[in-house]
């Protein structure tokens, strides 16, 4: 079976464990033929020679994305139950002598740039965004971009939380995990978090998530993100940014949250995500007017 660009495949030499785009195929010295992956609902970019590859069935590609989108949902119904229950609290704080319930708050979480490498992810993102009710703008930029544009769309949109994502990975055989020019986009991110920091350098004033799959996690915190990818060096899920931002979000200005309850809420875990101690930037108002 012929293997195009834009086909779903798997890589039998890895007993097809992820679902890769092909973004691009390109001959090599000796006539062999290399395939630029993308994975399909993991942050990360490998290449593979063409032989190596098997196109994914229809039936198998629809049951992978139930499968997804079931995870993606549970996370949601996790949030609002949580979202839920701080509102209550943060009303019993800020009016005291009232009951929850006797007054109509309203919300205004923090606000989100999102960079991303990958167009497909970004709409996909930009979508559970809208469904959780976080104001955020979108731009797809390749990841080798972003650092020359950040500043610029930083001054621009003036957000709250800012997320530099895409794809990532180290290049097969590497060993040393710890040489960022082993990796394919990491030191992109990491010239893209120093740039923010030039436009604003308090990690309380502007929240920053940046990274994919396998990416330089102790570069990037060092570059001045608050949140990163991968302390274990392992993939990560598509939406594993976004349930980072949206604890931030809507957590309140007057709380710092814990690890855990950020970490906890991605699909990925402690040893895809990691980070710092955070101040939230949700702030809730009383009354709601009628009009």
């Amino acid at each position: 079976m012929d293997i195009k660009v834009g086909d779903v495949v798997g890589r039998k030499s890895y007993g097809m464990d992820i679902y890769f785009k092909v973004i691009e195929i390109a001959a090599e010295g000796g006539g062999n033929q290399m395939a630029r992956l993308n994975g399909l609902d993991m942050r990360l970019c490998a290449n593979a020679p063409l032989a190596d590859l098997v196109k994914i069935e229809p039936g198998k590609l629809a049951d992978y994305w139930r499968m997804t989108m079931s995870k993606n949902h549970e996370a949601m119904r996790r949030v609002f139950t949580r979202r839920q229950q701080d509102r209550e609290r943060t009303l019993m704080r800020s009016v005291p002598s009232t009951n929850p319930g006797e007054l109509d708050s309203f919300d205004v979480p923090g606000r989100v740039l999102h960079i991303d490498g990958d167009g497909e992810y970004l709409d996909l993102c930009m979508t559970t965004y809208r469904q959780l009710q976080i104001p955020a703008e979108g731009l797809n930029i390749p990841e080798n971009q972003q650092a020359q544009k950040v500043y610029d769309l930083l001054s621009e949109h003036r957000p709250d939380l800012l997320v530099l994502t895409g794809h990532d990975g180290f290049t097969k055989g590497t060993k040393d995990f710890s040489n960022i020019n082993n990796y394919y986009n990491s030191g992109h991110f990491v010239a893209a978090v120093r740039e923010a920091r030039r436009y604003e350098k308090s990690r309380d004033d502007l929240v920053i998530f940046a990274g994919a799959c396998q990416s330089h996690y102790e570069s990037l915190l060092e570059a001045g993100a608050n949140f990163a990818s991968s302390p274990q060096r392992v993939l990560i899920h598509a939406f594993d940014p976004v349930f980072v931002i949206e604890k931030i979000a809507y957590t309140s200005i007057y709380d710092p949250i814990s690890l855990q309850d950020i970490i906890a809420g991605t699909i990925t875990g402690f040893d895809g995500i990691g980070g710092m101690e955070t101040r939230g930037k949700y702030r809730m108002g009383v009354p709601r007017s009628p009009y």
